[in-house]
């Protein structure tokens, strides 16, 4: 029924190699069986909080654990797009803490190498009154965080289309990771370069995809040649998870025959 990947990419980076789950229309399972094995590492992606009902169940979360050692691969987890630790609505944050703890203890008996978190910033960004306020009550839900029992070092702080030097002392003092989202750098202007060396100590997984006249999350085949020189001299030096974020077969594989090629 669906399209298979012809060849292996297992251990063939310095990285572990990955993709999403959500490359076929399908659900976790038949995903990870068609993926795991050509690949690392799979981004096991939660869209929704509110859609619960589609978290895997605890009998899917022993078959993907069962997938992982046939396989020979590990997870990675995505937190669902519409939580909001920073949101100035209390009720809000402390839903979002409560997801976050809650797939935390679904997906770790996968002992996923990382847990990525967006922390999106809704003000003005020209107002420091708002930005300190922001910072406040990241700080707060990212402490609730920690007391919950996760570890701090594996769980990523995604980057957006904000300088996360708004918050780096907090991710520092408080021992968190980061997620360089090369898409989003790309699209809101960001140095690449720069950006490596300044936080490389804390990035333990990069998502990589395609950035086309402002559209992110294409095929890498879409990136501009000076793009493709900056995200290879960064991938040459990288140890941790690259997750190919895109969403479908046609994206994945002209992503996979693109970064071999510039390998």
């Amino acid at each position: 029924m669906f399209q298979s990947l012809n060849r292996s990419y297992k251990g063939k980076f310095p990285f572990r190699l990955g993709t999403t789950s959500f490359i076929y229309a399908d659900s976790y399972i038949p995903n990870v069986k068609l993926l795991g094995p050509w690949l690392d590492e799979i981004e096991l992606l939660f869209f929704e909080s509110n859609a619960i009902d589609d978290f895997p169940s605890k009998e899917e979360i022993k078959e993907l654990l069962r997938l992982a050692g046939e396989h020979q691969i590990s997870f990675n987890v995505h937190m669902p797009l519409d939580i909001s630790p920073g949101h100035p609505d209390a009720t809000i944050r402390r839903r979002s803490v409560h997801i976050i703890e809650r797939i935390y203890d679904l997906t770790s008996p996968l002992s996923p190498t990382t847990l990525t978190v967006h922390l999106p910033y809704y003000g003005d960004a020209r107002s420091t009154n708002d930005i300190a306020g922001w910072r406040e009550r990241i700080h707060r839900s990212l402490e609730q965080i920690i007391q919950s029992g996760i570890p701090a070092g594996i769980v990523s702080i995604e980057t957006l289309n904000y300088p996360i030097r708004w918050i780096e002392d907090i991710i520092r003092e408080m021992h968190f990771s980061v997620c360089m989202d090369v898409g989003h750098l790309l699209v809101h202007d960001f140095d690449l370069s720069a950006f490596y060396r300044r936080y490389q100590k804390e990035i333990i997984i990069i998502h990589l995809h395609g950035v086309r006249g402002g559209r992110d999350h294409m095929a890498l085949d879409q990136l501009a040649t000076s793009d493709s020189a900056l995200i290879m001299r960064v991938l040459k030096q990288f140890r941790g998870s690259v997750s190919l974020e895109v969403f479908s077969f046609d994206h994945l594989e002209r992503s996979l025959s693109h970064l071999e090629k510039l390998w």
